[in-house]
């Protein structure tokens, strides 16, 4: 006879089977009374799975749907058909469940006997999904390793591509996995560089946690003000030659401290304003905010987002 814990999770992996099962048939399973059956399924129920009981000659014992999700047992193909799902969803991204499909993955990973993952390793590299970006395809292997580090608060060693395409060694403390965009980034404080930065999960490789505790950590809402400040520091920067309809003095009077080490030099009427380096979005603002007419000699990004903001201003015909 098998013991109370062997018996409680073979009761529990039949009454998973989509059906109803008579008393006397899972006695007969499980080679136990019908009064032990009755005792095994109150025990389920303390432990929250949800089991009906109904009476009658066809009555039964059968798992419904609850209000909560307990633990499932899962036979070996039924887990390797659960963690590829979730390995597709964390990797490719499914808007609304990335992060919960990376955290599902990192739990299964961890929960998964070494010959299964091998089996969905093998059987997630011969898949491909069609029409998603896969300009920077993200390995579900290198998002396990590093979701399972964060939520250890564990170092790790890896290496990293930069955009020049050279590759070097960092330490680094991971403090959370962010998704954005179809893409996922890593912010991490950075121990031989000694300093917080973000990183792209797609340019990660071989990384290797290493057991050392992470000393540094930030608070979420750092977090999203870090990543929004990596975010404006990659965005490209220019110089711009625009000619103001405007005279010398009265530019200088509007422009005021935006000038920077640009230059303003009065052309007849007009003025020519050489601007300090900045962003499309940044020199676009302060044109529209001189209140003049201009004319853009360059950079060619800046006369397109104008003209991406002059047709999202367009009025709609009704």
């Amino acid at each position: 006879m098998p013991g109370p814990t062997s018996r409680l999770l073979s009761l529990l992996s039949l009454l998973q089977t989509p059906r109803t099962w008579a008393g006397s048939e899972l006695a007969e399973r499980l080679r136990v009374t019908h009064r032990t059956v009755r005792r095994d399924v109150d025990r389920l129920r303390e432990m929250g799975y949800p089991v009906e009981a109904d009476l009658g000659v066809h009555g039964g014992y059968r798992l419904v749907a609850g209000t909560s999700m307990p633990p499932l047992l899962f036979e070996d193909d039924e887990a390797v058909a659960v963690a590829l799902g979730v390995r597709t969803i964390a990797a490719q991204g499914l808007p609304g469940l990335e992060d919960a499909g990376l955290r599902a993955l990192a739990k299964l990973s961890t929960s998964l006997p070494s010959r299964l993952r091998h089996r969905v390793r093998n059987l997630g590299g011969t898949a491909m999904t069609w029409r998603v970006r896969a300009d920077f395809p993200t390995d579900p292997d290198v998002l396990t390793i590093l979701a399972s580090a964060t939520s250890n608060s564990e170092r790790v060693r890896m290496q990293y591509e930069r955009r020049d395409g050279e590759r070097g060694a960092r330490h680094i403390e991971p403090r959370r996995l962010v998704s954005s965009h179809g893409r996922w980034y890593l912010v991490a404080f950075d121990v031989e560089r000694d300093g917080w930065r973000t990183f792209r999960v797609d340019r990660i490789r071989e990384p290797r946690p290493t057991g050392a505790p992470a000393r540094n950590t930030m608070p979420d809402e750092d977090v999203l003000a870090h990543l929004e400040a990596s975010e404006r520091a990659m965005e490209s920067t220019y110089r711009a030659d625009i000619i103001l309809l405007l005279p010398l003095n009265v530019a200088r009077e509007r422009l005021r401290d935006h000038v920077g080490d640009g230059d303003l030099t009065a052309e007849g009427d007009v003025t020519r304003w050489r601007s300090a380096e900045d962003t499309a979005p940044w020199l676009a603002i302060r044109l529209l905010l001189l209140g003049c007419a201009f004319h853009v000699n360059s950079p060619p990004a800046l006369r397109t987002y104008l003209d991406a903001v002059h047709e999202r201003t367009a009025p709609i015909p009704l």
